[in-house]
């Protein structure tokens, strides 16, 4: 009963990477039967990149998260870890986020060409989220702010406040 939520955490994770390979497995399927079997005759070189490049963007993020949901397991063969928690966000909604897009630009291009347009917004996310973490180290001193007249008050009375000393009441018998 010790490790009921790593055993419950390593069946999630199972069955979680279970549907991301079904996901995988029916957007290549829908790919290949619909652009190589039945518009075979408007197939060029572009589109067998492109599958290889959704294959690779595929297994890059698939592997890294079957990684992740790897459990860990004791000398003994205990179960002592059921794996990352495949819901959190961060990097592992990140690699999820790649592999929905991937399916959906698979699937898509089918239809259009232009749905490829859609992978620019994988670098372009990476790029917002880079510039933020950079702009947080670049621009760290605010010292040209201005303070306004509330804050300055709230400010110099807290400081007033820290420099008191505090009285302790004791008791003297």
């Amino acid at each position: 009963m010790a490790n009921q939520g790593a055993k419950k955490r390593k069946e999630e994770n199972a069955r979680h990477m279970t549907n991301l390979l079904r996901l995988i497995i029916a957007a290549n399927v829908i790919h290949v039967v619909f652009r190589i079997l039945i518009f075979h005759s408007s197939l060029t070189w572009m589109h067998w990149v492109g599958l290889l490049l959704t294959s690779a963007a595929y297994a890059i993020p698939y592997l890294q998260l079957a990684d992740m949901a790897k459990p860990t397991y004791g000398d003994d063969g205990e179960l002592l870890d059921g794996g990352f928690d495949m819901g959190t966000g961060g990097i592992c909604g990140y690699l999820h986020d790649v592999i929905y897009i991937t399916s959906f630009v698979q699937v898509m291009s089918i239809v259009s060409g232009y749905f490829w347009y859609t992978y620019l917004v994988i670098p372009a996310f990476a790029i917002y989220k880079g510039w933020g973490i950079l702009r947080g180290f670049l621009f760290q001193g605010s010292e040209g702010e201005v303070e306004d007249e509330k804050t300055r008050k709230k400010r110099e009375k807290m400081e007033k406040k820290a420099s008191r000393g505090k009285f302790v009441k004791t008791r003297t018998r």
